[in-house]
């Protein structure tokens, strides 16, 4: 996960809502499956996109405020932000090219 950055309660302003570009910001657990599917392809999403887009992740059993905060009842579920509000979103697993061309439109 050397792209991806993990943000805490403390980090999330700077990491997202400050961050001058697009976040992809993935709410996951250890002990879910489509997590740790979904992990992979965020990598290369990242890789990808490269430095216009930065890619977090945010372990909703640590970071319980920001999972209340942004009202996760599944996961994973990826929230995308652009100037540091939430622009887009989806739950489950998708498909590199599919959050490519979501996030793309952020662009």
């Amino acid at each position: 996960m050397r792209n991806i950055k993990n943000v805490t309660t403390d980090s999330f302003r700077a990491d997202v809502v400050e961050a001058g570009k697009p976040v992809v910001v993935d709410f996951w657990a250890e002990w879910c499956g489509p997590c740790k599917k979904l992990s992979p392809i965020l990598e290369e999403v990242a890789e990808e996109l490269g430095e216009d887009v930065s890619v977090v992740k945010v372990n909703v059993d640590e970071e319980r405020t920001l999972g209340a905060m942004f009202q996760i009842m599944s996961i994973p579920s990826v929230l995308i932000f652009k100037d540091g509000e939430k622009v887009d979103e989806f739950v489950g697993l998708r498909s590199k090219a599919d959050i490519v061309a979501q996030v793309k439109k952020q662009l």
